[in-house]
Parts: C-alpha cells; sequence; structure tokens
C-alpha cells in the first residue's frame, strides 16, 4: 500500500507542475510532466487495483 501512496503522491505532483508548466508555456516541461502524470498515473491505477482487488501486494515473491 505504502508504494500505491508514494505513486499517487508523485502523480499529484506532476499534475501540479503539469498546470505550472501550461500557464508558464513551458513546453518542455509540459512534455515531461504529460509523461510523467501517465506514466506514473497508470502505475497509480494498476496498483491500487492490485492492492484493492488482487493478491494485496503482500507475497513479497
Amino acid at each position: 500500500m505504502g508504494l500505491a501512496i508514494i505513486f499517487a503522491f508523485v502523480t499529484l505532483f506532476s499534475v501540479w507542475g503539469l498546470l505550472r508548466s501550461f500557464r508558464e508555456k513551458n513546453f518542455m516541461g509540459l512534455a515531461f510532466a504529460g509523461l510523467t502524470v501517465l506514466v506514473f498515473g497508470a502505475f497509480t491505477v494498476a496498483t491500487m487495483i492490485d492492492v484493492l482487488f488482487g493478491s494485496g501486494g503482500g507475497g513479497g515473491h
């Protein structure tokens, strides 16, 4: 569950960076923040699904 929380924080900070880059018209920052939102957002959703409905992530195998 800790990993999902860390991924969620990274996703939230990257959304903040995405909005800030968009406001400042920083297109390089916008691209990197957008990719970060996509990647870490997908990992956040996948990890939460696994924790809630899957094995729970406590197997350690």
